[in-house]
């Protein structure tokens, strides 16, 4: 039986995007235009919060004393004796004083410049943190399916044309990306600061890794990765619809030794996509683990949003071939995907924070002090909640519990992708606002029209798989 894309989907998926968009649209024309407007915006901030900052008469206070300060020296050389003396000392103080104040006001040119960036970044993080966050969904959905496709696992063949609907979003998702690295490329924001031919100019850390970091080999590295993604959910797909209708077995091979081969080049290219993607932000900063975190965070999102479709089809009274026991894998695997991913988490953290290396330690102290309550929120939605719900065997079978414990794991993990983002895109300047809250509501808008528009195109069971009587009669 076929799903039919409901009006009640389709309205709910275009209210969301458009009022995403309206909301990342307000982010964009919000941004100031020029330094001075960039000054007064976090000015009345800190206005806001109650942070005292430096006024203009102040300075011009401190221009005066420092003035009579000055005659006053010079009046008290030319009156005492080795006036000469005294002379020349106080105009080598004077000359020193006024190289001080020079250096000082290229400084805060150069802190005005970086604040006009930072704020002018905070919509296109936002807009790129969900796009990717909601690019990472099916690519977790694809590799989990390809994983039980290379395994020849029997309990989840039930499951596959939910899987295949959700990785429905790859390629629109793709697209998006990639439009938002051209845009990068193209100098329209600063997202990616080695992309800045200034900043590379004084740089010799980015300049001894511009062999990999370069926009010409990015982005041919990006339509590398997002072929191959794309093709083999393609072919996979025309395998798997094909099998309804014959040559069981063939079909079934292929997609093994296909899934098989697949994964192969997944881990690599999940692994770099991570480096481009997300680690070249702060290109001063890398980690060996940080492609097996970026890989635990999407795979155990994946697995969450399949626990979800699968539920929500449920209730609409499809599936009736998933049973509790289907149920409780799916949670087996929510809860071992986050534990899988706090293990990962840790062992990054630990190792970076005692071995206390300043240029790698660093990353760890910005979020702490600047993004504390998102840094450690995080830990608790990401492993302390579904530790706790999802440890018990019966919660794995209540649909309501997995529900809950669903939302809570997929929202943590947004916040997961905002703090590997935010904190070298934006500094301290951050805030969840409009901006952010309509970006994760515009493309959570398109992922659920693309994953349910995918569920229609072909029955819901893959009905000429041979080990689907397994499956259909699967308990655990």
């Amino acid at each position: 039986m076929n799903y039919i894309f409901t009006k009640n989907i389709r309205n709910t998926s275009l209210t969301l995007i458009i009022i995403g968009a309206l909301g990342l649209a307000y982010g964009f024309l919000s941004t100031p235009s020029s330094v001075s407007e960039a000054q007064d915006m976090v000015s009345v901030s800190d206005h806001k919060e109650g942070h005292e900052s430096p006024s203009s008469d102040d300075h011009d206070q401190d221009v005066i004393e420092t003035h009579q300060d000055d005659h006053a020296i010079k009046t008290s050389g030319h009156n005492s004796e080795g006036s000469t003396e005294i002379h020349q000392e106080d105009t080598t103080s004077l000359t020193s004083q006024h190289n001080d104040k020079v250096d000082s006001q290229e400084h805060e040119v150069d802190h005005g410049e970086h604040l006009l960036h930072q704020l002018q970044n905070r919509p296109w993080a936002a807009l790129y943190v969900a796009a990717l966050f909601f690019f990472m969904i099916p690519l977790g959905v694809l590799a989990f399916y390809a994983i039980n496709r290379a395994a020849q696992a029997g309990w989840s063949i039930v499951l596959f044309r939910v899987m295949e609907g959700i990785t429905g979003y790859l390629l629109p998702g793709s697209i998006t990306i990639f439009i938002i690295l051209v845009l990068s490329v193209m100098h329209l924001n600063h997202l990616f600061i080695w992309m800045d031919p200034e900043v590379v100019a004084h740089d010799e850390l980015i300049q001894g890794k511009s062999a990999y970091l370069n926009t010409t080999w990015f982005l041919v590295r990006a339509l590398f990765y997002m072929f191959g993604w794309n093709i083999y959910r393609y072919i996979s797909r025309k395998i798997s619809i094909s099998q309804d209708k014959g040559d069981y077995l063939k079909n079934h091979k292929k997609n093994f030794r296909l899934a098989a081969g697949f994964l192969v080049f997944y881990i690599y290219s999940e692994s770099m996509m991570s480096w481009d993607w997300i680690m070249s932000i702060d290109p001063h900063w890398f980690s060996t683990l940080f492609g097996w975190y970026v890989f635990a965070s999407m795979f155990v999102t994946g697995i969450t949003v399949i626990a979800l479709v699968t539920i929500y089809l449920k209730a609409e009274g499809h599936l009736d071939f998933v049973n509790a026991s289907h149920i409780h894998n799916l949670g087996l695997f929510m809860f071992g995907g986050s534990v899988f991913w706090a293990y990962l988490w840790f062992s990054q953290f630990m190792l970076i924070w005692y071995s206390n290396i300043p240029e790698e330690v660093t990353y760890f102290i910005t979020r702490i002090e600047d993004y504390n309550l998102p840094f450690f929120g995080m830990l608790a939605m990401n492993l302390v909640f579904p530790f706790l719900v999802l440890m018990n065997r019966d919660y794995k079978r209540n649909n309501f519990l997995i529900v809950m414990a669903g939302i809570i794991i997929v929202l943590g993990h947004y916040i997961d992708v905002y703090n590997m983002i935010m904190p070298s895109a934006v500094g301290d300047q951050w805030y969840f606002g409009i901006p952010e809250i309509g970006g994760f509501m515009f493309f959570m808008g398109l992922f659920i029209l693309f994953t349910f528009k995918s569920l229609e195109k072909a029955p819901l069971l893959a009905s000429g798989d041979p080990f689907l009587g397994e499956s259909k009669h699967f308990h655990y």
